[in-house]
């Protein structure tokens, strides 16, 4: 009877609804020595849009990037969120002097392989970049592939007030995020299997369960994954803000910024409506 009892309880938390990004585990799916190494391999498939985009899109966002911003010698841009020098190595390239800020020490090291390789100087910064402090100033602040969808408003506002204290005066951020066409196109589910994706979560036996709860009012997507090992069980939740132009924009201004332009992706595709992101460049006011 106990067994019961405490598998019930066990199934009752698994399957509870938290407050909006009332509990934050992000880094335990970029510093765990086996999810790291997953989601390297993920940036490093040219082929996909997972962790990074394909490589082809990357080649054509930093060409418009370079075209829209100028970008050449001596052209100051911090990436956050880098990964593997995706984009810093190719704006490296361009000539332009970069920084890279990752919490991810593997992609950091790989990174750092990759630029010393092709003979780049990128400084390189293995950092949760909510932390990140430098004497340095840029004119260009990226944050790609919708990192800033993951972080709380609390965080979001330190984050906008970094970058404004990091820029030069009239500089720049480049950032993306998902849509609400993206949000209503998401559902809540409950999933549970053997080896949730594929292995994904550890080399070793487990048992997965991914709750996702949609949350109407704050426009925000919880996929919550209970991960059931022999050993112990753990908890990782993936939360995701949706935004129109409109809230962007509202938090753009608190922190300092003026919206120049919005574009559907950062590659400079003319903004539409119905895509599932759109990225903004705002310039410090």
């Amino acid at each position: 009877m106990q067994i019961g009892e405490d598998m019930f309880e066990g199934l009752e938390s698994i399957n509870t609804r938290p407050k909006p990004f009332e509990f934050y585990t992000a880094s335990d799916l970029w510093t765990d020595d086996h999810t790291s190494k997953k989601m390297l391999s993920f940036h490093l498939n040219e082929d996909i849009d997972v962790s990074s985009r394909c490589a082809a899109f990357i080649d054509r966002s930093v060409e418009w990037i370079v075209s829209h911003f100028n970008v050449g010698a001596g052209t100051k841009i911090a990436d956050f969120g880098c990964g593997p020098g995706l984009y810093a190595a190719r704006l490296s390239q361009r000539r332009a002097d970069v920084t890279g800020v990752d919490f991810s020490k593997r992609s950091i090291q790989h990174a750092q392989e990759v630029a010393s390789s092709k003979g780049l100087s990128i400084q390189y910064v293995n950092q949760n970049y909510l932390e990140f402090e430098s004497d340095d100033r840029f004119q260009i602040m990226l944050l790609i592939m919708c990192d800033f969808c993951a972080l709380s408003p609390n965080q979001r506002r330190q984050m906008l007030s970094k970058f404004h204290a990091l820029l030069e005066p009239n500089g720049s951020v480049l950032l993306d995020v998902y849509s609400l066409t993206a949000f209503e196109q998401r559902e809540e589910t409950a999933k549970y299997e053997a080896d949730l994706l594929d292995g994904f979560w550890s080399p070793d036996k487990y048992y997965g369960f991914l709750n996702t709860f949609k949350y109407e009012e704050e426009k925000v997507i919880l996929d919550k994954f209970t991960i059931v090992e022999a050993a112990h069980t753990r908890t990782v939740y993936n939360w995701l803000q949706y935004f129109t132009p409109e809230t962007l924009e509202k938090e753009l201004v608190e922190c300092g910024f003026t919206v120049e332009k919005i574009y559907s992706n950062v590659a400079g595709s003319p903004y539409n409506p119905e895509s599932p992101e759109f990225a903004v460049i705002a310039k410090k006011a």
